[in-house]
C-alpha cells in the first residue's frame, strides 16, 4: 500500500497555502503551530519526526485579531504568521480586475462544461463592472458559471447574469425588507427600467432553467400554462437558435383547450 503525503510534507522545500485560516478549529490550529514553531511534523500513527522546510501563506476574511480577542483563534499562531501583511480590498474597490478575471473564470468554466470559448458581451460587462459583488471572488465565479451554462453558447450576454446583478445597481448593505410573500426585492436603478424587458428577462431565464419546458417554466414563475404561452408568443421568444420554430411543448387537451387567462 502507498503511504499518503501530508500537506505540509507533500509541500516540504516549497509554498502551502493556508485558505481560511480563519475557520480553523483549535485543535487544527495547535498543529500548525507546532509545525511552524518546531519545523517537523509527525504522521499519523507514527512516533518519528519528519524535518520540514515550508513557507506558509495564509489567507482569511476574518480579523484574526478580533478572533484573538475573543478567544477563536491561537494569539500565538496568530502572531507566528502575521509576519507580512498584504490586505486584499474587496471587489467592489477594484473593478479594473473584473475583465480579466471574467475572461478567467468563463475560459475555464466552458472547458469544464465542454463548451466553446464565448465572449462576453459589452452590456453583460458593464453589468458586472457595476454590481458591488457583497461575495467577492468567489461570488463573480459562481455568477460567470451560471452564465455559461444558461448561454446560448455563442456569448455571454446580459440575459445570462442573475436578477440581482442585472437590477441591483446601488451598493446597499442594509438589508432590504421582505415583500409580501417573502419575495426578495430588487434596488430600482435611479434612471429606471424597462418593465417589459425585466419580464421578457425573467422568462427567459425560466424558459432555460426548465429546459424549454412550458409547463416548468409557467411552475418557476408562478403562471399559468395559457398566461406562459400568451407572453411567449408576445415577447416572441423563441428556443435559443431556432429562430421561426415553435415553442417546445403544448399543453395536454390541445392548444385550444379553454379560454386564455391574462
Amino acid at each position: 500500500m502507498s503511504r499518503r503525503q501530508g500537506l505540509f510534507e507533500a509541500a516540504d522545500k516549497s509554498t502551502l497555502f493556508l485558505d481560511e485560516i480563519g475557520e480553523l478549529n483549535v485543535n487544527l490550529q495547535s498543529k500548525v503551530l507546532r509545525a511552524l514553531q518546531e519545523r517537523e511534523i509527525r504522521r499519523v500513527g507514527s512516533r518519528d519526526s519528519i524535518k520540514i522546510d515550508v513557507r506558509i501563506i495564509a489567507a482569511t476574511n476574518k480579523n484574526l485579531e478580533d478572533e484573538v480577542s475573543r478567544g477563536a483563534f491561537r494569539e500565538d499562531l496568530y502572531y507566528r504568521l502575521n509576519v507580512v501583511t498584504i490586505p486584499l480590498p474587496p471587489l467592489r474597490e477594484r473593478s479594473t480586475d473584473i475583465p480579466q478575471l471574467a475572461e478567467y473564470f468563463v475560459t475555464r468554466a466552458c472547458e469544464e462544461a465542454g463548451r466553446a470559448p464565448m465572449p462576453v458581451t459589452t452590456e453583460a460587462m458593464r453589468l458586472l463592472l457595476q454590481y458591488h459583488w457583497p461575495g467577492n471572488v468567489r461570488q463573480l465565479e459562481a455568477v460567470l458559471q451560471r452564465a455559461v451554462l444558461l448561454s446560448d453558447g455563442r456569448k455571454i450576454d446580459y440575459t445570462d447574469l442573475p436578477i440581482e446583478v442585472r437590477f441591483s445597481t446601488l451598493p446597499s448593505r442594509e438589508p432590504e425588507a421582505a415583500t409580501p410573500g417573502g419575495v426578495q426585492r430588487f434596488l430600482l436603478p435611479p434612471d429606471g427600467i424597462d418593465l417589459e424587458a425585466v419580464e421578457r428577462d425573467f422568462i427567459l431565464q425560466a424558459m432555460r432553467l426548465s429546459g424549454w419546458v412550458i409547463a416548468k417554466a409557467a411552475k418557476l414563475l408562478g403562471l399559468s400554462y395559457r398566461t406562459l404561452q400568451y407572453r411567449l408568443e408576445k415577447y416572441q421568444i423563441r428556443r435559443d437558435g431556432s429562430e421561426g420554430v415553435g415553442l417546445v411543448d403544448e399543453e395536454p387537451g390541445g392548444a385550444d383547450a379553454g379560454p386564455r387567462d391574462v
